[in-house]
């Protein structure tokens, strides 16, 4: 393995810089948020709707950000306007989403790859799943020990146009970075992560409970543990 001309790295977050049960987490997270809105709307509904939010998210072509498609699924909610119902969902991310930090376990390898690509120059770019907040995705990066890096770019519902694995999601971030997929690495644990390759990314994958590979799958250029990687910065 050489990362000659490699001149940023994509890390997705969940299964790759933290351990996370995707099973447990999403049905609580779900669950969670439902209750604080559940004197508006009953939990079910609302579920109902997270979910049609995201599949419609999961089709965005670029011409909306993420933020802004969910909206246009979500609100008026039962009556309610957005500015009436955010001041719940900001609550949410305030004070109940650190709950689920119980589902997830700390990766102690994570904190030193990622010091040592800042180390190298690399551009560094946090590449995770683009349908929750920011706020929701630095505290589950506090969570991991690695919340206090300069990251070039996070990316979160409300700067995305699109969502993984859509190859647009991917090519906003080459846009962004100004670098051509050939000079970046993406490493994940997930065949959503290993897709970067149809644009000429080079991949690296980090087998974890989540991974989903099969013979019909992008397959990655590199494959091992974390710790690997520290090899080849």
């Amino acid at each position: 393995m050489t990362l000659k001309n490699i001149k940023a790295i994509l890390f997705d977050l969940d299964g790759t810089l933290i351990d996370v049960d995707l099973k447990e987490f999403i049905p609580t997270y779900m669950k969670l948020l439902s209750n604080k809105v559940k004197h508006i709307i009953r939990p079910s509904k609302f579920i109902s709707l997270l979910m049609k939010a995201s599949n419609q998210i999961d089709l965005n072509n670029g011409k909306m950000t993420n933020e802004q498609v969910f909206e246009e699924i979500f609100f008026p909610l039962n009556g309610y306007t957005r500015d009436e119902v955010n001041p719940f969902f900001d609550d949410f991310y305030k004070n109940d989403f650190i709950k689920l930090k119980v589902h997830t376990e700390i990766k102690p390898e994570a904190r030193s790859v990622v010091s040592k690509a800042f180390e190298k120059g690399y551009d560094v770019v946090i590449a995770t799943t683009p349908i929750i907040p920011l706020t929701a995705i630095q505290q589950r990066l506090e969570w991991a020990n690695v919340g206090d890096f300069d990251y070039k770019l996070i990316t979160s519902i409300e700067n995305m146009r699109a969502n993984k694995p859509h190859r647009f999601y991917y090519q906003q971030i080459f846009d962004f970075l100004n670098l051509p997929p050939e000079a970046c690495l993406m490493v994940g644990d997930e065949e959503k992560d290993m897709k970067a390759s149809i644009l000429g990314c080079k991949t690296y994958l980090v087998p974890s409970i989540n991974t989903n590979l099969n013979a019909n799958s992008s397959q990655p250029t590199y494959q091992g543990p974390l710790i690997d990687l520290l090899k080849y910065l």
